[in-house]
């Protein structure tokens, strides 16, 4: 068996939408939608910004974030604002190895202040928290292998839930990490894409909803 293996992320590279997308934190009732996009308009408010490092855009009716850099990583938000979510999306890896690293983002403060909830192509996952863009698991010490993850090239449905101080990760509908913390109770959502030794990680998300929890 593949041992676990130390979470080893780089540079972080953040965007912004335009000032008119941002919102104030919200509270509604449980199921309640906050934001969704199925990123068939490319005005919805995400970075599109190509560089060598990455890349981020909209392509082929979902949102793509490439990593080309080995030991990095690309985060992407819409600029809003919310307290207690369920971050659900649809992940699918187009290129690059599977050794990589994608998911969720909750309680967005700035491009080295928030939580993820990561995945592998390989099949493990974890929780993190970035503060002052220093990265750490919450979860355990290590990324663990999980067989709720759909290996290669296959649709992973992420789910994040950040509910007062309780993180929880989801994938294809049943739990596979958990952790606490309380560094921040609000925040913006986004996502995340990361390479480890070989770059040329790609994933297109598509489906995004924040629901109240």
């Amino acid at each position: 068996m593949k041992p676990t293996r130390r979470l080893t992320i780089g540079l972080c590279l953040a965007a912004w939408c335009l000032a008119a997308c941002q919102a104030s934190p919200t509270q509604s009732q449980p199921g309640a939608v906050l934001f969704q996009d199925d990123f068939s308009r490319t005005l919805s408010g995400w970075d599109r910004h190509r560089e060598s490092a990455y890349w981020v855009d909209y392509q082929d009716g979902a949102y793509h974030m490439r990593i080309d850099a080995p030991n990095a990583d690309a985060v992407s938000n819409p600029g809003l604002d919310f307290r207690d979510v369920r971050v659900q999306v649809e992940a699918t890896k187009v290129d690059g190895p599977d050794n990589n690293l994608f998911g969720v983002v909750c309680r967005y403060q700035d491009p080295g202040n928030f939580y993820f909830f990561a995945v592998s192509s390989d099949g493990y996952a974890g929780i993190g928290v970035s503060k002052n863009g220093r990265r750490h698991l919450l979860s355990r010490d290590t990324l663990l292998p999980s067989p709720r993850i759909l290996t290669g090239s296959a649709t992973n449905v992420l789910r994040a839930d950040c509910v007062g101080y309780e993180l929880n990760l989801y994938v294809n509908g049943g739990l596979v990490s958990q952790a606490q913390a309380a560094e921040w109770d609000e925040g913006d959502v986004g996502l995340m894409v990361g390479s480890y030794e070989q770059g040329g990680a790609e994933i297109a998300f598509d489906n995004l909803s924040v629901t109240q929890p």
